[in-house]
C-alpha cells in the first residue's frame, strides 16, 4: 500500500492545487479580513514550497544532464 503524504511531503502538483484554491478564495471577495491575511499566508508558504521543489527539482535535471554529457565523451 502507497505511503500517504503528509503535510510536509505534498507533491508539487498538490501544492499548486492548494495554492489556486488560496488563490480563488481571496479572489472571491467572501473572505473577512482575518480570514483574508491567514490565507495569504497560507500562499506565500505554499508558494515558497512550490518554489523550492522546482529549484529541487531543476537542480536535478542539471545534474543528470551533466552526467550525460560525461558519458558522450
Amino acid at each position: 500500500m502507497p505511503k500517504k503524504n503528509t503535510e510536509s511531503e505534498k507533491s508539487l502538483e498538490e501544492s499548486l492545487k492548494l495554492l489556486e484554491e488560496v488563490v480563488e478564495g481571496l479572489e472571491s471577495g467572501k473572505l473577512s479580513l482575518d480570514q483574508g491575511i491567514n490565507e495569504f499566508e497560507k500562499g506565500v508558504a505554499l508558494y515558497k514550497e512550490c518554489k523550492e521543489k522546482l529549484k529541487s527539482a531543476e537542480k536535478k535535471i542539471s545534474v543528470l544532464n551533466e552526467a550525460l554529457k560525461e558519458e558522450r565523451y
